[in-house]
C-alpha cells in the first residue's frame, strides 16, 4: 500500500528533477557574467518556500551560535547559505562542462603542504567539510593535474546521482561511494597506496558509528575514517577548505600537516586526532559561517 509520505517524496523528487534540468538550461544559455544574480533570485525563492529546510537551518545555527549571535544575525546567515548553496549550484552547472576556466577562477593557497605530504609517497587524505563549493576544489586540483577523488554519499535519487558521477569523471574526479563500506574501504586504501588525494568530509552526523566530539560546544557524532586509515596506511592527514571572495572567485587553502598524536589506547588515540581534525573545522565555520551547510541537524545524535 502506498502512504501519503511516499507520495510525497515521489513529487518532491520529480520536482528536483524538473528543477535541475530547468536550472541547467537557464545556466546553459544565460552569459556567465548572470550566472549569480540568478543564484540570488532561486535563493531567494528555497528560502521562501522551502520552510523545513530553513527552519532546519535556523535550528542548527541557533546551536552553535545562540549564545553569541543575535537573531537577526543568525536570520542573514541563514539566508547567506542558501545564496551561497544556489551560487555553487549554478557553478557546477556551469564549470562541469568548462574545465579550462576553473584555474582562472580558482586560486590555491598552502600548495607546498599538499606537495610536501604527496612527497612522502603513501598517499594524502584532504579532511574538510562540506563547506563552500567543495566538489569545486576537487575539480579544480583535478585540473591541476592531481589525481584526486572523493568519499561521497550517493543522492537518494539515483538519476540525479548519476548525472553527477559523469560530471565528476569527465575532470578525472574518482567517485568513492561510502557503501558498501568494504568496497569503500578498499578503493580507499588502493587510491592511497597509489598515491592520490581523497577527500573526507567529517562534518555531518555519523551516529552510532561514529565517535563523539566537541563541536560548538555540543557533543556531535563524528566520522573517524581518516584518522583510521592514515594510522593504517601511513597517508599524510592535510586539512583543507574552499572560499568564496566577494567577487565569486574561490581561493583553495591547505592547512599544514596535521600529525597525527598517539594515546595509550587506540580509542583514545582516534578521539583525540578527530578532536584535533574538528577543532580546524569549527575555527574555519565561525571565520566563514555562511560557507557551511547548516541544512543539515548534526547534532542529532546523542552520546548513550
Amino acid at each position: 500500500m502506498i502512504n501519503l509520505k511516499t507520495i510525497r517524496r515521489f513529487f518532491s523528487r520529480c520536482g528536483a528533477w524538473v528543477g535541475i534540468q530547468l536550472c541547467s538550461l537557464i545556466v546553459m544559455v544565460i552569459p556567465q557574467r548572470c550566472l549569480y544574480a540568478f543564484a540570488r533570485g532561486a535563493a531567494k525563492l528555497a528560502y521562501f518556500f522551502a520552510i523545513r529546510h530553513r527552519n532546519l537551518a535556523l535550528e542548527s545555527l541557533n546551536v552553535a551560535f545562540g549564545k553569541e549571535k543575535s537573531p537577526e544575525e543568525i536570520k542573514k546567515i541563514a539566508k547567506d547559505c542558501f545564496v551561497d548553496i544556489a551560487k555553487g549550484a549554478v557553478e557546477l552547472m556551469f564549470f562541469f562542462d568548462k574545465p579550462h576556466l576553473l584555474d582562472k577562477m580558482v586560486d590555491i593557497v598552502g600548495k607546498e603542504y599538499l606537495d610536501n605530504a604527496l612527497a612522502k609517497g603513501k598517499g594524502v587524505i584532504l579532511v574538510s567539510a562540506h563547506f563552500g563549493n567543495f566538489p569545486l576544489l576537487l575539480g579544480r586540483l583535478a585540473v591541476a593535474g592531481y589525481k584526486a577523488g572523493g568519499i561521497m554519499k550517493p543522492m537518494h535519487d539515483a538519476k540525479m546521482e548519476e548525472i553527477f558521477r559523469k560530471k565528476r569523471a569527465k575532470y578525472g574526479v574518482r567517485t568513492i561511494y561510502s557503501q558498501p563500506r568494504n568496497t569503500c574501504v578498499n578503493e580507499t586504501i588502493q587510491a592511497l597506496r597509489n598515491n592520490e588525494l581523497i577527500f573526507i568530509p567529517i562534518d555531518q552526523n555519523f551516529g552510532t558509528g561514529g565517535i563523539f566530539v566537541n563541536f560548538f560546544g555540543q557533543k556531535a557524532a563524528t566520522a573517524t575514517g581518516p584518522v583510521i586509515l592514515a594510522r593504517r596506511t601511513n597517508a599524510a592527514l592535510v586539512v583543507c577548505f574552499i572560499i568564496r571572495h566577494a567577487d565569486n572567485r574561490h581561493t583553495i587553502i591547505f592547512e599544514p600537516e596535521v600529525e597525527l598524536e598517539d594515546a595509550p589506547d587506540s580509542h583514545q588515540a582516534v578521539l583525540i586526532n578527530i578532536q584535533k581534525l574538528t577543532d580546524i573545522i569549527e575555527l574555519y565555520i565561525r571565520k566563514y559561517p555562511a560557507h557551511w551547510g547548516w541544512i543539515h541537524r548534526r547534532w542529532k545524535s546523542k552520546p548513550g
